[in-house]
């Protein structure tokens, strides 16, 4: 614990959210919902405005959309706002060599080893200050919370959401966290806080008071004595500035259970593809390939296989899942699955390259055996053909491309530039004309086919950054 509010938390406004409406004039100050928009979907971030009809984070889209169903929903742009997140980062970077990200709109800032702040006076100057950096770079409000611990800044940004700061001085910890629910708390989640409630703990100060040993009695050693000492008020957790990726993964929920062995294994290798692009984005490589399947009836299988050393390529990735998928019974339906690597290393191991060019001849020899049929193309596990594409080969091993518009992302039309896609369907796509600077824009209908509509790459929200257009 320090005897200054020198750590401190950033967590960005109701990120994704608020980075859409950012980019959509027509949206802001209204309704919009971030997520996963198929039946099993959930929800990824919610408006303010959103929140007010009782939407939030991890909700069920269904249950969303009942609650609000005037809202806008949209399907997440990960690498829109991972593009925001860098910028915000690189703020961060340049008040500590010490900053823990969290996640993209998160993190801890060790003002201290910064050398730019000893007193609650200069760290609420610097609070400040970058509350304002971040908005003149991204256009977007961030919170900032400033305590002696991590843990009490982060409940500090809570207070302060949205666009706020707020300072607790170090030596109010008992003060602040008494009359608040044991949820505050780190690691005490439903199950946990039932169990405190059942036995007739509902604060933090009643935690306080049953003390040590009954806490350890309660919860075990390990968390009860933890518990204890958050109770207290007590956190000496250093900010550290490197956490280590233990694995890399993708997984995916579909609407509808698959039960078509071979549209499994199609998903599978998908999902292996997705996986390696994230593995080397990372610049890492791994050894052991995880597949995680959930079935029909919520059950998880997990399976694991270890390779000889770390790779990176995504022959490898495949062919393991595969054989892994070959293992699990899909009778019944899956609902889920996953791809993952882990044992990662900053290395690839070289014998795995020729592992891996051995297979790819083998699958050209098959492929020139079989012509360029079918069976070729599932030979190749989709490797050859477009990415992100899905469709059923036809003859001449020409793949049917379906053109898709998620709600949500960016498009550009020869005649009326700019625009994001409102919705699709039918046949037909609607797109909502407008760029971040722009007032709100006319909403045109095309085909989904239409030539002169085209994916495009997002517009930086701030005017003039990275070569904007005006």
């Amino acid at each position: 614990m320090r005897a200054a509010p020198t750590i401190l938390h950033l967590d960005m406004d109701a990120f994704f959210a608020a980075a859409e409406q950012a980019a959509k004039p027509s949206l802001r100050g209204k309704p919009v919902v971030v997520g996963g928009l198929g039946p099993r979907g959930v929800v990824a971030t919610a408006s303010y405005e959103a929140r007010r009809f009782g939407v939030h984070s991890a909700m069920p889209m269904g249950q969303a959309r009942r609650l609000a169903p005037n809202a806008a929903y949209l399907v997440p742009r990960f690498a829109f706002y991972r593009s925001i997140s860098e910028q915000v980062m690189e703020l961060l970077g340049r008040l500590s060599p010490l900053v823990e990200p969290l996640s993209l709109d998160e993190a801890f800032v060790d003002l201290e080893a910064g050398g730019l702040a000893d007193d609650s006076a200069g760290a609420r100057v610097v609070g400040e200050r970058l509350r304002a950096d971040i908005l003149a770079t991204t256009g977007l409000t961030g919170s900032v919370g400033l305590a002696g611990s991590k843990m009490i800044a982060k409940i500090a940004s809570e207070e302060a959401k949205p666009d706020g700061l707020v300072l607790i001085e170090p030596g109010t910890e008992r003060e602040l966290l008494g009359p608040r629910s044991v949820r505050i708390l780190p690691g005490v989640g439903p199950a946990t806080g039932e169990h405190l409630r059942r036995a007739g703990m509902t604060t933090v100060s009643d935690l306080a008071e049953a003390g040590e040993d009954e806490l350890v009695r309660l919860l075990g050693r390990a968390h009860g004595a933890s518990l204890y000492r958050m109770a207290q008020g007590y956190d000496d957790r250093a900010v550290v500035a490197e956490r280590d990726a233990k694995s890399v993964s993708v997984e995916d929920t579909f609407d509808v259970d698959l039960h078509d062995r071979v549209r499994i294994r199609t998903e599978v290798e998908r999902l292996a593809d997705r996986c390696v692009a994230r593995l080397r984005a990372s610049g890492h490589s791994g050894r052991t390939i995880v597949l995680k399947v959930r079935r029909y009836d919520f059950s998880t299988l997990t399976r694991s296989d270890t390779l000889r050393g770390p790779t990176d390529d995504p022959v490898v990735v495949r062919e393991a899942a595969g054989r892994l998928l070959e293992a699990v019974d899909t009778t019944g339906g899956v609902r889920l699955l996953g791809v993952g690597v882990s044992g990662l290393a900053d290395y690839t191991q070289e014998d795995l390259f020729a592992q891996a060019e051995e297979e790819r001849a083998a699958v050209a020899i098959a492929e020139a055996g079989a012509g360029a049929g079918a069976d070729a193309v599932e030979a190749v596990g989709g490797g050859g053909g477009v990415a992100g594409v899905s469709g059923e080969p036809e003859s001449a091993g020409v793949v049917a491309v379906e053109r898709r518009w998620a709600p949500g992302h960016d498009v550009r039309h020869a005649v009326h530039g700019a625009g994001w896609v409102q919705g699709s369907g039918v046949g037909r796509v609607t797109v909502r004309f407008e760029d971040p600077w722009s007032a709100p824009g006319r909403v045109r209908t095309f085909s989904v086919d239409d030539p002169e509509l085209e994916p495009s790459e997002p517009l930086p929200l701030v005017r003039g950054e990275c070569g904007a257009e005006a």
